[in-house]
């Protein structure tokens, strides 16, 4: 018998059933079945009659809904939806392949599941629903407004390496016609919720408007992505509405899936559990530091990749620092439960960090990954590896947590051509470009190069899409392609005053932007706080994202390369 495959826990989906295999379907726990394969499609084929007998005999219901293949119509969806309310559950729906049930339960569902996990749930079922995600996207229905509109440039995401691009692109060819798309009214700095967190930076410190940020001349489309079809030069909006164009950027960020811990949303800004890692959380952080005098202090790492993979220590070093200046800390449980298996993923600023380690007496524990928490029980679990890849949960009390969630692509980017296996957007590590869509470049958080996830990352790709892309057009002479070669960086702020200025490639290999004399990158450093505090913001506001590239100008490959 063929595998029902699951698309939710009340329907599956399959190829052809046969009488003889319904008493197994009646075993496996399923209630009702429904054709959706007209009688005499194939020759040996079973009448619809036939399964409608052995099904009441196995005491389960039986509904017939032909639909020819290729010509799944608006009333079958909806016929197909109202038939899957009224059925006993678990359903098995069956055609020839699976494909035109999944089909007419993708569309059944539009509006009342989000289009990206429609998409996923079919996918990891094995079957492609792109060629209905527009109809998905429209309600179930298929569009009768066909209107499009259309740009020379296309940029998805309005964050900093959304508009360092657009700012970058217009910088070199101020005629362009690009735009930007982007349901946020906001923008926010996120490398300062560190601070914001330390008791540094205001909150309002870190946030424009958005509109404020677009570049002149750039247009603004405030929706949200719900799908790309890359063979049409297209970009699906949320109703339905459809961008073309002939280059696309794709920036949009990464996904923080705070429901990846279980009962974290239920209890984040209260019962001492916080995290820098939102807007409206991080003030909590610094609340707790200051209100806490003793007790057990955690703080967590998920598994990589995530934004700013130093984000997390920063915070266990200010708020160490602050109970330290106070006379708390030897009365501070301080335990940093980190989901990898090291301390910083560049093994050369690890002997910096360690001297803080052991300064504030932070207990260092490895392989343990968060994945419930009891905010009222004051109470963490996390799933402990050992060195033989055998798991245990391992329980944790708490007074204070502050929390990093796992973090994943967006939703609409995992589901979407432009994904590779993990989710990312599929791109070459040194050009940026798309490795299966030559007119799709890509920068910042969502992007697949192995590279580290930083604001300062992104500061160096912006140039390196933008010339390639233009190289591309023919607008600009350069005859080599630009080459990002990996750079990131983090100002590890392991002391009020001090930081850490740790500045990398790809393999990990220090890339110093300062003479030593002036800031040595392996030692903490006032000059380097300086940097992170005073100097850093303004060059995000008023350099990378106005186009302006100060130590931010591409390398490009050497002369005779393919």
């Amino acid at each position: 018998m063929s595998e029902a495959k699951k698309l939710t826990p009340q329907i599956a989906v399959r190829d052809q059933v046969r009488p003889e295999e319904i008493p197994g379907l009646k075993s496996a726990g399923f209630r009702a079945i429904i054709a959706n394969r007209p009688d005499g499609e194939g020759g040996d084929q079973p009448t619809f009659a036939e399964i409608e007998a052995a099904a009441t005999a196995a005491g389960m219901e039986a509904r017939y809904l032909p639909v020819e293949t290729g010509k799944v119509s608006d009333e079958d969806a909806a016929r197909f939806g109202a038939t899957l309310e009224e059925l006993p559950k678990p359903v098995v729906a069956f055609c020839r392949s699976g494909t035109r049930s999944t089909t007419l339960w993708s569309l059944s569902q539009a509006g009342r599941m989000p289009l990206p996990e429609i998409l996923e749930r079919a996918k990891s079922a094995g079957y492609d629903m792109s060629g209905v995600t527009r109809r998905i996207a429209n309600g179930g229905h298929v569009p009768l407004d066909t209107s499009e509109t259309s740009h020379d440039i296309v940029i998805v995401g309005g964050g900093a390496g959304g508009i360092a691009a657009a700012a970058s692109l217009r910088a070199r060819a101020n005629d362009l016609d690009i735009a930007i798309i982007d349901p946020a009214d906001i923008h926010y700095y996120q490398p300062g919720w560190t601070l914001v967190g330390g008791g540094v930076f205001k909150p309002e410190d870190t946030r424009r408007d958005m509109a404020s940020l677009i570049p002149d001349g750039v247009k603004w489309i405030r929706a949200a992505v719900a799908a790309f079809e890359p063979e049409a030069h297209a970009v699906i909006l949320e109703g339905c509405r459809v961008v073309r164009y002939k280059k696309l950027i794709v920036a949009p960020g990464l996904k923080l899936n705070w429901g990846g811990v279980e009962g974290l949303e239920q209890t984040l800004g209260r019962n001492g559990v916080t995290s820098n890692y939102r807007y409206d959380l991080a003030p909590y952080t610094w609340e707790l530091v200051r209100s806490l005098s003793g007790g057990t202090a955690l703080f967590t790492q998920p598994p990589m990749p995530i934004k700013c993979a130093g984000a997390p220590q920063k915070a266990m070093y200010l708020s160490a620092y602050e109970w330290e200046r106070r006379g708390d800390l030897e009365n501070v449980n301080v335990e940093f439960l980190n989901a990898g298996g090291v301390l910083f993923g560049v093994k050369d600023y690890v002997p910096a960090l360690m001297e803080y380690v052991k300064r504030y007496g932070i207990d260092l524990t490895f392989n343990h990954d968060l994945k419930k928490i009891d905010g009222p029980a004051k109470t963490a679990w996390f799933e402990k590896t050992d060195a033989g890849g055998n798991k245990e949960i391992v329980e944790r009390k708490f007074d204070m947590i502050h929390v990093v969630p796992p973090q994943t692509a967006p939703d609409f980017i995992r589901v979407s051509p432009l994904a590779n296996e993990a989710g990312w957007v599929e791109v070459d590590q040194a050009t940026l470009r798309h490795v299966r869509y030559p007119d799709i470049y890509s920068l910042g958080d969502v992007m697949s190069a192995p590279n580290a996830k930083t604001a300062a990352a992104a500061r160096k790709q912006a140039p390196v899409v933008a010339e390639n892309l233009l190289r591309d057009l023919g607008r600009i002479d350069e005859p080599r392609k630009a080459i990002y070669d990996g750079y990131g960086s983090c100002p590890l702020t392991v002391e009020r005053g001090k930081v850490v200025l740790a500045e990398f490639a790809y393999g990990g290999r220090r890339v110093p932007s300062f003479p030593r004399w002036f800031i040595d990158d392996l030692k903490p450093s006032k000059t380097a706080w300086l940097l992170k505090e005073k100097i850093l913001p303004p060059v995000y506001w008023q350099a990378m994202l106005k186009g302006r590239e100060p130590m931010a100008r591409p390398e490009h490959e050497k002369a005779g390369a393919a």
